[in-house]
């Protein structure tokens, strides 16, 4: 097994570094959808929270968008929280912001410490990128530099690049997610997360998307993906799990593989 390297945040190990996090997505519309989802999440403790904010219909005003992470924050607690904008060409949501007002956005966000985590795809612009991970760092804000392939499955070592293009440009995380056309692609998805880990410096979240991919989501951790996205309320991705169904499934995996351990 690969074990994987704790996502920290503020210099602490998130939920004392267990592994893998279960990590569940906020997408509602309105401040106040996005209170009722916060409202159905918080009893199943997840690890982590991710504000999808191109679901959120106010994203082109910035007080409104910080009102609202502020809100989260003060119901959350200790959970940390990661924002997201994930674009149109990585599966997001269409939003009426030029990605200059987008970096915008980021910077006054991170400026009012309202999160501890944010995503930024690592296609965009290699300037645009420098200017999300110097307010990160200056905020001390955790910078996931992601990657998305919504219709298949690259090469192992397109990949294994993609991990190491992510540490290479900054990132204090590292996020693949792809689409699986078959089961060989699934593993692909795995025997890349793997390879990366040893190599890697930083935390990888990977998973293989879609009905096929869902198995990464349960045991991905075993090949070095630090985190898991769960359903709390609703899904954001092709291939997310109830996260009841997927503390089911750690803990056995999790009894299995220990038990195995001391078994003569």
């Amino acid at each position: 097994m690969q074990s994987p390297k704790p996502i920290a945040v503020h210099g602490q190990p998130i939920a004392g570094g267990k592994l893998p996090l279960v990590c569940i997505p906020l997408i509602g519309r309105t401040p106040m959808d996005v209170m009722a989802e916060l409202a159905v999440v918080l009893p199943k403790q997840p690890d982590v929270l991710e504000w999808r904010v191109d679901f959120f219909e106010q994203i082109g005003d910035t007080a409104a968008v910080i009102a609202a992470a502020a809100a989260i924050k003060s119901k959350a607690g200790e959970i940390p929280l990661l924002f997201t904008r994930r674009s149109c060409m990585e599966g997001g949501e269409k939003i009426a912001l030029t990605e200059a007002q987008v970096i915008d956005l980021y910077t006054a966000v991170c400026k009012s410490r309202t999160i501890d985590l944010i995503d930024y795809e690592m296609a965009n612009d290699a300037a645009n990128i420098a200017r999300v991970r110097a307010v990160a760092t200056a905020n001390d804000i955790q910078l996931v530099l992601s990657f998305h392939n919504f219709t298949s499955t690259p090469t192992l070592e397109t990949l294994v690049s993609k991990f190491l293009t992510a540490e290479q440009l900054g990132g204090d995380v590292a996020k693949v997610a792809v689409m699986p056309r078959d089961p060989s692609d699934v593993l692909i998805l795995l025997a890349a997360t793997q390879q990366a880990s040893q190599t890697s410096r930083i935390p990888l979240i990977s998973m293989s998307m879609g009905p096929l991919g869902s198995l990464t989501r349960l045991f991905g951790w075993a090949f070095g993906s630090a985190l898991s996205f769960a359903v709390g309320a609703s899904s954001s991705a092709p291939g997310q799990v109830p996260i009841e169904d997927l503390n089911i499934v750690l803990g056995i995996l999790h009894k299995a593989m220990e038990d195995g351990q001391t078994a003569p």
